[in-house]
């Protein structure tokens, strides 16, 4: 069976970040997930030199012909919101859309995908210096400047940087289920799980001692998730009033205290709707859902799918 192909594309002055988060994830073998794991290659947009941020040459050993084979094309940040890219790259992914390739961007990478004209029509982000100028350059695409990321399911897009990471891990997931991507997470060290409507940009940094305590809640929370938590006893908790809690969760996360929570239990959900045999009233009930029917809503707005569908394609055998 064909393993899932991932290809990065390379090109002069090639963002070194976003190009190394999207080496990071899909070029090491993983062993220790037992999954069969993606098959990954870099793919040259242009003849040499390819000159990278910080004084690094790439070689990439691909050529262009590469991307007609491609289940997965990434692109890392294009080096000038303000340059066309080439006309054979354009072509070449709207062929690789045309047949059910996933065409993924991170940060300035959006107005290639912008240029191939693919987005009109749809929800899209970039790194919010950028959106303003994708919005007036491109006004049919539905610029969203404060997500960290926006999955249109073939077409997925990214804010700057770290953003692009959290969008990769959220491939992952797509492809393997909560459970590795939890573990993929964990050993690069970062947050299994931040949603792509979080806030890319948040207003202040907390004090000190408030983000202890709000971090100590957090870790309590996700501890505790069938306990019936109203934000007057996440608050008592932490020893704030309600109004401080409302006021650090929208600055820490971008979103209230209860929205927060409702996306830690579905995200419990997704990893014991991987484990067969388990009945999602005590799903329902072990992560502090009300019913099965609060349960079957929020998990259907947040993952766009059922939980019976999310288990029929990730339930281990």
């Amino acid at each position: 069976m064909k393993k899932h192909l991932v290809v990065a594309l390379a090109y002069d002055r090639l963002c070194t970040f976003e190009f190394g988060c999207t080496v990071e994830l899909f070029a090491l073998e993983r062993p220790e997930l037992e999954v069969d794991w993606y098959d990954f290659a870099v793919c040259a947009i242009e003849a040499g030199p390819i000159r990278a941020a910080g004084g690094i040459m790439v070689q990439a050993p691909y050529q262009p012909e590469l991307l007609a084979q491609a289940d997965t094309i990434v692109i890392p940040g294009w080096r000038d919101a303000d340059e066309v890219p080439p006309a054979a790259l354009l072509e070449q992914l709207r062929a690789a859309h045309q047949r059910g390739a996933r065409l993924c961007s991170i940060c300035s990478g959006v107005f290639v995908l912008a240029a191939a004209g693919l987005l009109d029509g749809l929800p899209a982000t970039t790194h919010w210096r950028y959106a303003a100028r994708l919005a007036q350059r491109y006004p049919q695409i539905q610029v969203q400047p404060d997500d960290l990321y926006v999955d249109n399911g073939q077409l997925i897009t990214a804010a700057g940087s770290a953003a692009g990471l959290d969008m990769l891990l959220h491939l992952v997931r797509r492809d393997y289920g909560a459970k590795v991507g939890n573990q993929v997470a964990q050993r690069l060290v970062v947050a299994p799980q931040r949603e792509g409507g979080q806030a890319q940009f948040l207003p202040r940094p907390m004090a000190h001692g408030e983000a202890g305590r709000l971090s100590r809640l957090m870790d309590w929370l996700r501890s505790h998730p069938a306990l019936p938590h109203t934000v007057a006893s996440m608050a008592e908790q932490a020893a704030m009033s309600p109004r401080t809690l409302q006021r650090q969760f929208q600055q820490a996360t971008g979103m209230g205290p209860l929205e927060w929570l409702i996306r830690e239990r579905v995200a419990l959900v997704k990893e014991m709707l991987e484990v067969p045999g388990v009945p999602l009233a005590q799903i329902a009930e072990r992560t502090g859902f009300a019913s099965e029917e609060s349960l079957r809503h929020h998990f259907r707005r947040l993952a766009a799918t059922s939980p019976g569908a999310y288990r029929k394609r990730f339930a281990a055998a």
